[in-house]
């Protein structure tokens, strides 16, 4: 990250953060940033029009929320050329950009308080541990008794499809709903 000193110390890619730095650092952010918007897509937009549409309407609902208007947008990923705002994608850019990784905390603090919360309506998932990742443990729950209305019907599919790798070892697979985090300043 830069050696800005308006920078934010500990700002980092929101998944090496530790959770109770994530929660304090997302205060300080909120304090000090000139706008946030947050913007969801839901399981229905993600199984209807597949992760990446359902995430570029994640993005742009985040943007449409800022109180201003971005003249340039930078994002995390490859571009999205329907976005409709003139932007830079920057792959892995949660762990390359400060704005991106402030972004990013915001996005993750909200998300697992989400999480935390639908835990105490389904807690048989421990979406309080696994944030709603495919886990072993939620994998298991889920042969066990099936989903929720949280879940994608596309996850269990997508899951078994990225669960292992060509060696058979564990790869990382999510059950999350698409999000994105817009700042301004």
């Amino acid at each position: 990250m830069p050696a800005d000193r308006r920078a934010i110390a500990g700002v980092d890619d929101s998944k090496r953060v530790a959770e109770p730095d994530r929660v304090r650092l997302a205060r300080r952010i909120r304090d000090a940033a000139l706008a946030i918007g947050v913007g969801a897509a839901s399981v229905r937009e993600i199984d209807t029009y597949n992760i990446y549409h359902a995430s570029t309407r994640a993005i742009r609902r985040a943007i449409e929320r800022l109180p201003v208007r971005p003249a340039h947008v930078v994002l995390d990923g490859n571009p999205i050329r329907t976005l409709g705002i003139d932007h830079t994608a920057v792959v892995g850019g949660d762990a390359r950009c400060y704005a991106i990784a402030c972004a990013s905390i915001v996005a993750k603090v909200l998300r697992d308080d989400l999480m935390r919360r639908l835990a105490r309506r389904y807690p048989a998932y421990g979406w309080e541990r696994n944030a709603g990742y495919a886990t072993q443990e939620h994998i298991a729950v889920l042969d066990a008794i099936g989903g929720t209305p949280h879940h994608r019907t596309s996850f269990r599919a997508k899951q078994l499809e990225l669960l292992f790798d060509l060696d058979g070892e564990m790869a990382g697979a999510s059950s999350a709903t698409a999000s994105g985090s817009a700042l301004a300043g």
